[in-house]
């Protein structure tokens, strides 16, 4: 078993760092309308802004430097709220101009598929203090063969996975890393960042934390992640603790420890988080050619991730980029399935749904294996707005979707099966009609689940029964029996 390097010191910040000057080859404009839009803009970087706010209603409103991440009045979890008036004051078609300009093209950092959308992020950090690892600007593939197993015709799977660390945790987690070195360059004491983690949040917080400099804290569920998640916090060097305990577990103990002031708390309830992760909204829109699907579906542990898929899409209609609006799926595995118990039991999703917690139990989709959910309030609330519904999946409806998206070219994770499995049911009931447009949000590289692939195909997987199992055959080394293997195959030539 791995263990956490000894010696790791979490030293105190003594004085803010000296600011760094970039060579002029990395220079960023000061004014971004630079790189990309219509040559007629006038607005620079400087006309916008954004603060912390009370998701919940309540006057709290605290700027991003502040170590925050609930209202103090109401205990409410906090949004990022952006000055529409300011945002408005650019057209569609220039916000458009100026994406396109920037996508995987623009100068660093704003090639990066997150904050080439700086504005709508994080406006006013100071471009020295980015840390990016070029996150974003994932593969949005069109997945036919697919699409015609399960009776539908035009379906996307967004490839988050393919990223840095494996996971869509990176676009969240650039943003958070960020802030907290444009708070340790403002003198904040920030002594390290942490977090709880079913395994990818902890890959995204090492990386970037090692990227800048800042000491990084992971508390993990012993023996609930896979190698290939441990190992990578391992290597960049956070401080790795395993805890005799699951995830809602380990989310308890990470809370108390951030009440400390400068151990800054990097979980999804920490809506900085949330800013990097609306932009996958936008990305699905910019590369359908700034046009909105009819669904989107999303698996859901946390919850963080569907609301910031809502607040993403709901932003760019409110700005014009969009005309209407996708529908909203929100996955759960049936083993760890609190929002989708809750809204079975209203009858409907709405932000003032109770999500109680449950005892979530084991699950190949282990990311997802949370029955206490954090954000549960800011997923219904998405979920209303955009005409949403929440599904489930059995373990066996997720391992079977996986490879039979696998057959396609994919390589699915468990938690991309959860959402393969509850599209092919709503698919099945009618409720997706053939015709209508559906992107899947695949949230991690499959690479990082090999044992759940191994053992889907060697019928090694407990209580499964692989119906798509397609293991290796073991055969002598002539060409007599390989011929015999094709034949057994394709039939004979």
């Amino acid at each position: 078993m791995w263990h956490a390097r000894p010696g790791l010191e979490l030293s105190r910040v003594r004085r803010p760092p000296r600011r760094v000057t970039l060579p002029s080859a990395l220079a960023i404009p000061a004014d971004l309308r630079q790189i990309g839009p219509p040559a007629a803009m006038t607005i620079t970087a400087a006309d916008f802004s954004a603060w912390f706010r009370c998701a919940d209603g309540c006057a709290f409103r605290a700027p991003l430097t502040e170590v925050v991440y609930r209202c103090p009045r109401c205990q409410g979890l906090l949004e990022v709220e952006h000055d529409l008036d300011a945002l408005r004051r650019r057209s569609a078609a220039e916000w458009k101009a100026l994406f396109e300009g920037r996508f995987r093209g623009g100068e660093w950092p704003l090639g990066s598929g997150v904050w080439g959308k700086k504005e709508w992020v994080y406006p006013a950090i100071a471009v020295e203090n980015v840390v990016s690892m070029y996150e974003g600007g994932t593969p949005l593939l069109r997945v036919d063969r697919y699409a015609r197993s399960i009776g539908l015709q035009d379906v996307w799977l967004k490839e988050c996975g393919v990223t840095h660390t494996g996971s869509f945790k990176d676009l969240g987690m650039t943003v958070l890393v960020s802030a907290v070195k444009e708070m340790r360059a403002r003198g904040v004491p920030i002594r390290a960042v942490a977090c709880a983690s079913t395994g990818d949040t902890s890959a995204a917080l090492a990386a970037y934390c090692a990227a800048s400099g800042i000491p990084a804290v992971v508390l993990l569920p012993r023996g609930k992640v896979t190698t290939a998640q441990l190992i990578q916090p391992v290597s960049n060097g956070a401080l790795v603790l395993e805890l005799d305990t699951d995830f809602d577990g380990c989310m308890r103990v990470v809370q108390e420890l951030s009440l400390t002031p400068d151990i800054y708390l990097a979980n999804s309830m920490n809506s900085l988080r949330i800013e990097g992760q609306k932009t996958v909204a936008v990305e699905v829109v910019q590369q359908l050619g700034w046009k909105a699907p009819d669904w989107v579906v999303i698996p859901g542990g946390n919850l963080g991730n569907a609301g910031a898929l809502g607040k993403g899409f709901l932003l760019m209609k409110e700005l014009g980029l969009l005309d209407r609006l996708p529908r909203l799926v929100v996955a759960q595995a049936e083993n760890a399935n609190p929002l989708y118990r809750a809204v079975q039991k209203a009858g409907r999703a709405s932000a003032d749904v109770q999500v109680e917690s449950i005892h979530a139990r084991t699950t190949l989709a282990s990311a997802i294996q949370i029955g206490a959910p954090v954000s549960a309030k800011r997923a219904l609330r998405a979920i209303e707005a955009l005409d949403g519904l929440v599904e489930q999946a059995s373990e066996q409806e997720l391992a079977d979707a996986a490879a039979r998206a696998d057959l396609s070219g994919a390589f699915a994770c468990p938690h991309t099966g959860v959402a393969l499995a509850a599209l092919e049911k709503l698919a099945a009931r009618g409720v997706i009609r053939p015709e209508e447009r559906v992107v899947v949000i695949s949230t991690a590289h499959g690479l990082k689940f090999s044992e759940f692939k191994v053992g889907y195909h060697e019928g090694t997987l407990p209580g499964l029964r692989p119906t798509l199992a397609n293991p290796p055959a073991k055969l002598p080394a002539t060409i007599a029996a390989v011929r015999e293997a094709v034949a057994a195959r394709f039939g004979e030539g």
